[in-house]
């Protein structure tokens, strides 16, 4: 077992120091948006002992350290840990299938663009569906809607405007009762330019006006973002989604070519290892629409609420279905309580409150707040034993394949 050293990322979206109170660490950096742990060489952690990043340190040996089948399926670290903190809007956004990120970062490669290009598309060969487990009340969309859902709303703001006013709100309604309407929609929103700039304008005026569109939820949310990213078409695409509201311990699960958008909250997330995100709005980073729209599924989904494997009164599994990872969440209320980690391959552990006892064939090693673990696939089978009298949680990432 060895302690890691985790960097966070300072994206604007990011809290104050949400991440640094949780784990109780010094607020060094702000804002705080993601503390990443995992071996991705973007911005790998660090075996604090050893000090050696742990890309590097499984590089050395992968069969020893991941596992065999781990190190034959994946070869590398197949997910990626973070503690997310978002205090406005992430961008409206997409992630590719493994083919799509492999065939493409190949090709991005071949035309000679730096690794590091700020208009880079693709910065690895791996897919990135992902998983959040929310930490606190935690607002996201994810999905498209029921087509005839969008009509309905967006008859009811058109009513609110003149007839010139709500003609683009008449076209996408258009495109919305046509061939591949959410595809249409979408497309029209992100290219249409100024006409939906405008639009998106006089409809958020339009509900903050009235009492009666700002109790709709949905509706609310538009302004709210619309103060942030101002004539945003991404402020439209909000009312294509599905909005989710996740409380405490809920956890959604997002494949390739879902559109999504965290809006606000702390949470956990895993996902496989990669960094590859194609945007098209609520963002000052690159923005590629037409990448967006190629790997883009146009069809509605529900809100992908993601159910745990009850494990006991204080320990549940989620599984998402995804082979690359699956996350533990241990919350005992009393000393002494013990669960079998269920590891598959290297693990990452994090504590976030309390103190835990992890004990491996190789040996035992306590974990409290704000410290993170890395644990070699060696070394399992592992448990999980809370110390002291304080109540505590500790979440365990790890593939769902040994």
């Amino acid at each position: 077992m060895f302690e890691l050293k985790n960097a966070m990322r300072d994206y604007h979206w990011g809290s104050e120091s949400q991440i640094s109170d949780l784990l109780n660490l010094p607020a060094e950096i702000s804002p705080q948006a993601e503390l990443w742990l995992g071996a991705h060489p973007g911005c790998p952690s660090r075996l604090a002992d050893e000090d050696i990043a742990l890309n590097d340190f499984i590089a050395q040996d992968p069969q020893h350290v991941l596992g065999v089948t781990v190190a034959q399926r994946f070869g590398r670290l197949p997910y990626l840990f973070k503690v997310l903190s978002a205090a406005q809007p992430l961008s409206i956004q997409t992630h590719p299938t493994l083919k799509q990120a492999q065939e493409r970062f190949a090709a991005e490669n071949a035309s000679g663009k730096p690794l590091d290009a700020a208009d880079r598309n693709y910065r690895d060969d791996n897919h990135k569906p992902e998983m959040l487990y929310a930490l606190t009340d935690f607002v996201a969309l994810s999905g498209f809607r029921q087509p005839g859902q969008i009509v309905n709303d967006l008859r009811v703001l058109a009513a609110e405007l003149t007839a010139g006013q709500a003609s683009e709100i008449e076209t996408i309604i258009q495109a919305l009762q046509g061939a591949d309407p959410l595809a249409a929609a979408f497309k029209h929103v992100l290219t249409a330019g100024g006409p939906i700039a405008r639009t998106v304008d006089l409809i958020c005026a339009a509900i903050e006006a009235s009492p009666r569109l700002k109790a709709n939820v949905h509706f609310a949310e538009l302004v709210s973002i619309n103060r942030i990213y101002p004539s945003d078409p991404g402020v439209l695409v909000a009312l294509l989604l599905n909005l989710v509201f996740l409380e405490p311990g809920q956890a959604i699960s997002l494949g390739a070519g879902n559109v999504h958008a965290y809006l606000r909250g702390l949470g956990i997330e895993v996902m496989a290892n990669s960094d590859n995100v194609l945007r098209g709005g609520l963002t000052s980073k690159h923005i590629d629409v037409p990448e967006l729209l190629d790997v883009t599924i146009s069809e509605p989904s529900p809100a992908p609420i993601l159910a745990p494997v009850a494990l006991s009164s204080h320990d549940r599994l989620y599984k998402p279905d995804f082979e690359e990872f699956q996350l533990q969440v241990l919350d005992p209320k009393s000393s002494g309580l013990a669960s079998e980690l269920q590891l598959h391959g290297a693990a990452v552990l994090l504590c976030t409150s309390g103190e835990f006892l992890i004990q491996t064939q190789e040996g035992q090693r306590s974990i409290e707040r704000g410290q993170s673990l890395f644990i070699t696939a060696a070394e399992l089978p592992a448990t999980a034993t809370l110390q002291g009298t304080d109540a505590g949680q500790l979440f365990a990432a790890s593939a769902q394949i040994d």
